[in-house]
């Protein structure tokens, strides 16, 4: 789509936003959803980007407006499933974000047991989806990337190349507020089972998240390596390193009481960096795409 027709879009989106909730939109903000929708798809605009000089993240506060118009205009339909004269599964949710339709030519390969892509999900070619999974609107999927059986990749998340989402995975779906800082898991990341990756949270190019790791913007992450606290500050988001291996840890509480308990609370810390014995361990069987 050309940066004209998407500053089309974008100029017809932050007037329609800017409507009074009891006044009624016109017919036409239903098209430019469709068409936001599209952009989104095809991958020509996003939820978030990377600023080239700062390399900060930032959510594309335009993009997230429109999205929310789409369920402001969408109304509830019945989207259940037949099978003959029986209903065998049912739906009913707004017009505007059925599922997505996929062929064989867009090479994202959806194994059988209930998976679902939202309308307005960037799904790149070659990614696998294990069942069942989870992508919700606005987010996306980076080519050669697996999400696994029972995760999620919530609204607006951005999600780089080769990742393994592994299963019960959690990247945490921001779309409110439209300037919050979104969830961002880059490059070659490998997030573990039962993982937990929230708002106001930026995981850099190879990093690796170990089981039952959980992030948001108010977790202090204790570096052992490089003997640092990483921290959220300034409005900025948590950022997790490049190549840091994050485990679950514990850390005392402060406090007579607490300690005279013996009481420790979960906290991530980073054992190492990333290196040849660590690439062994996670490397991903290329045989499964």
């Amino acid at each position: 789509m050309s940066e004209t027709s998407l500053g089309e879009i974008r100029s017809s989106i932050e007037s329609l936003s800017a409507t009074p909730s009891s006044a009624a939109l016109p017919e036409e903000a239903r098209g430019v959803v469709r068409r936001l929708l599209d952009a989104l798809e095809a991958g020509d605009v996003r939820a978030a980007e990377r600023d080239p000089l700062s390399g900060e993240w930032r959510a594309v506060t335009w993009v997230k407006r429109g999205i929310l118009l789409g369920f402001r205009v969408g109304e509830i339909i019945d989207m259940s499933v037949e099978s003959g004269d029986r209903v065998t599964l049912s739906f009913f949710d707004k017009d505007t974000y059925p599922p997505r339709q996929l062929g064989l030519a867009d090479g994202i390969r959806v194994v059988p047991g209930g998976s679902s892509i939202r309308r307005g999900a960037y799904v790149a070619h070659g990614v696998v989806c294990m069942p069942p999974m989870y992508i919700n609107v606005g987010a996306r999927v980076g080519t050669g990337s697996m999400i696994d059986s029972h995760a999620l990749v919530g609204s607006c998340a951005q999600v780089g190349e080769r990742v393994h989402l592994s299963a019960a995975a959690q990247l945490g779906g921001v779309l409110e507020p439209v300037n919050a800082s979104p969830v961002v898991v880059e490059d070659d990341v490998v997030v573990g089972g039962n993982c937990g990756i929230y708002e106001g949270t930026v995981v850099r190019r190879g990093a690796v998240i170990g089981a039952g790791v959980v992030l948001t913007r108010g977790t202090p992450v204790f570096d052992l390596a490089r003997e640092t606290v990483h921290r959220a500050a300034d409005g900025k988001p948590l950022v997790i390193p490049e190549g840091a291996v994050v485990v679950p840890g514990a850390r005392a509480v402060k406090g007579d009481w607490g300690q005279s308990q013996g009481i420790s609370l979960q906290t991530p810390v980073i054992v190492k960096y990333r290196d040849e014995k660590t690439d062994a361990a996670t490397a991903l069987e290329s045989w499964l795409r």
